[in-house]
């Protein structure tokens, strides 16, 4: 069984969108125009570049990701890597062709099939709608989160507001930065 990761950069109050930049949300930007920057807290994207065997993408993140990634030298290493994007409307058309191999998945149970498939980790960037439902649905294994000391308020939450059992997670890896920033890795416990 292949271990399905989610890792996010997160607020302190569980905000997930727009880290980067991406228009529309009032705080866009916000890992970069509120905390300083430090190299070694951002080690982990590199090791999950390097340990990652394939990526899955919800349809806004792909869309988003899609148009500057493959051209990026940052995220080389995730171009030659089988990608997965779990939509009902996309189409073959909508795929990039310069992105290499990418497979649609319609549902929930072909993520579970596809994490039945031989083969090493698969990683979930963004996709805020797409985590929530996979980690109510149970198929997250591990999140690598970093943590920035901010407060956002509205935005879009890695985590959803359903009402479910208590999920148990073990805390595998962590660490603290001078700027506030803290890696928090965690293995879900089944």
């Amino acid at each position: 069984m292949r271990t399905l990761i989610s890792t996010a950069f997160i607020s302190l109050d569980g905000v997930v969108e727009a880290p980067g930049g991406e228009p529309g949300y009032r705080n866009s930007g916000w890992t970069f125009k509120h905390t300083e920057f430090l190299p070694e807290a951002f080690e982990i994207k590199e090791r999950e570049q390097k340990e990652a065997a394939a990526m899955l993408l919800g349809r806004v993140s792909y869309q988003a990701f899609s148009a500057v990634w493959p051209d990026m030298e940052d995220f080389a290493d995730y171009k030659a890597m089988p990608k997965y994007v779990v939509s009902t409307t996309l189409g073959e058309d909508d795929l990039v062709s310069n992105w290499g191999e990418t497979t649609i998945l319609r549902t929930l149970d072909e993520v579970a099939a596809l994490k039945e498939t031989e083969g090493g980790p698969i990683i979930v960037h963004g996709s805020a709608s797409l985590n929530q439902a996979l980690s109510d649905a149970g198929l997250i294994d591990r999140y690598h989160l970093l943590v920035f000391p901010l407060l956002l308020g509205a935005g879009k939450r890695l985590f959803s507001t359903t009402d479910k059992d208590a999920q148990k997670l073990k805390l595998v890896e962590s660490e603290a930065y001078p700027n506030g920033l803290q890696k928090q890795v965690f293995d879900v416990v089944r």
